[in-house]
């Protein structure tokens, strides 16, 4: 029954969707950008449909996830278990970070504190890729050693 309402949901979705695509497609790309009135007809309604389908997207993704969370205690312990490895991840990032006042080509000054945290998401980013990749050769010589 909720595999049917979602094939609808999203059927209808789609057409709007393709709909207003269309129009946005025949409308042209100078008219949008001079007028006001044709980014509000055409350009809006686009983004709000856009904005359901990610919506609802989200909604259902979270139910779902959650639905098959608790089923079962040992996948909420993996779980756990994961999403605290990942803050510590994140923590030992942003312990790695230093941070400095950084001044952009625009004249713009990108401050210390966001400057650690961009470097904490790439010194997470090194992290986790040397862990996968880690894991996926260990993944190799166990089965080799098999």
């Amino acid at each position: 029954m909720l595999h049917k309402i979602l094939k609808i949901i999203a059927l209808i979705l789609s057409v709007l969707g393709a709909i207003w695509l269309v129009r946005i497609i025949l409308a042209g790309d100078t008219a949008i950008t001079d007028s006001a009135e044709l980014q509000d007809s055409l350009v809006t309604p686009f983004i709000l449909i856009a904005y359901a389908t990610i919506a609802i997207a989200i909604v259902f993704v979270l139910v779902f996830v959650l639905k098959n969370l608790f089923s079962s205690g040992s996948s909420l312990k993996g779980t756990l278990i994961g999403l605290g490895a990942f803050l510590a991840v994140v923590v030992i990032s942003y312990g790695l970070a230093s941070g400095e006042e950084v001044q952009l080509r625009d004249g713009e000054v990108l401050s210390a504190s966001a400057v650690r945290w961009v470097e904490a998401g790439i010194y997470a980013f090194y992290i986790l890729a040397i862990v996968a990749i880690g894991a996926m050769v260990f993944s190799g010589v166990k089965k080799l050693a098999k």
